[in-house]
């Protein structure tokens, strides 16, 4: 058993109902890392700098929720190569340095949790005879939205589709599918019917867009006969997997609406639990014990506790 004393946490405004304590903390018990803590604490946009000059040696690493992703890249000392293209950093490593402040490091394990949440969907999707997909939707376009073209790259598709509400709000995520080499289209939400008809067309779609966000499409697919024609999907079904990364209400309407449809559904809870494992890892040099969260996270959502990541 461990008794070195490390601290852990995530950062966010808000974040008090975050899940992100419970994921930890009983990793942290599974490993028999007793002296390890990890809290929640709600830090601003505006706080950040003056949080990140206060961290000292006996900080192992922060999770970090949007907006934070990209407010800290200019305040570490190196940013892993993934989290450099993809322009987001969820996971800041603290390495002690002799006789100095410790260096930080930023990573991004969004894209991890996202792999290894699609890949759950895929294995025995009717659609998919392995991992690799071939044609892909992704509806936004903010830092989420950009770990998924990282993570779909991954995953064979380089080319997706991504629907934004305008193309103004999208140039950040332009600029990181140059930078990782991939070519994705990007098309506006208008009309509904189209990104519909696009939906039902693709081995996997990825929703990054916030709670409720995606109710409008979710009533779409859900209309009677001329609304399933519209939305182009085959005698009313959908063949492909759906990630929708919001969490609430669980399920999402557009995770209800895709299953009614005969769609796959992957939670976005699942692409939670990955991420947090990953960061486990990079903090405590060990594998994270999945089981023993997965455990905790059903714990948790059993007494309906709101999620964020």
């Amino acid at each position: 058993m461990s008794d070195v004393v490390r601290r852990a946490a995530v950062l966010g405004h808000p974040i008090a109902h975050s899940l992100s304590p419970a994921l930890h903390r009983a990793a942290y018990v599974a490993l028999g890392l007793t002296g390890w803590t990890y809290e929640a604490v709600d830090v601003t946009e505006e706080d950040l700098a003056a949080f990140v000059e206060g961290l000292d040696a006996h900080w192992a690493g922060l999770s970090l929720t949007m907006p934070l992703k990209q407010a800290v890249l200019g305040l570490l000392d190196h940013v892993e190569p993934l989290a450099e293209v993809v322009g987001a950093v969820n996971t800041v490593l603290v390495q002690p340095v002799a006789g100095g402040r410790p260096g930080l490091v930023g990573a991004n394990t969004d894209v991890h949790g996202i792999v290894a949440a699609l890949r759950e969907g895929l294995v025995g999707c009717h659609a998919q005879d392995g991992p690799a997909i071939g044609t892909a939707v992704v509806l936004g376009a903010g830092a989420t939205a950009a770990s998924t073209l990282a993570a779909l790259a991954q995953l064979g598709c380089s080319t997706p589709t991504v629907f934004v509400r305008t193309m103004a709000r999208a140039g950040a995520t332009m600029r990181a599918a140059h930078r990782m080499g991939v070519e994705p289209r990007f098309l506006t939400f208008a009309p509904l019917d189209r990104v519909a008809a696009a939906m039902a067309g693709a081995d996997v779609v990825v929703s990054t867009l916030p709670p409720h966000g995606a109710d409008e499409l979710a009533n779409l697919l859900t209309q009677d006969d001329d609304g399933n024609r519209a939305a182009g999907a085959r005698n009313g079904r959908v063949d492909g997997v759906l990630l929708d990364c919001a969490y609430d209400p669980r399920p999402t309407a557009l995770g209800v609406a895709w299953q009614s449809r005969g769609g796959a559904f992957v939670s976005g809870e699942r692409m939670l639990l990955h991420q947090a494992g990953e960061q486990v890892r990079l903090m405590t040099g060990r594998p994270a014990p999945l089981d023993a969260m997965e455990r905790a996270l059903a714990q948790a959502l059993a007494h309906e506790v709101p999620i964020q990541a």
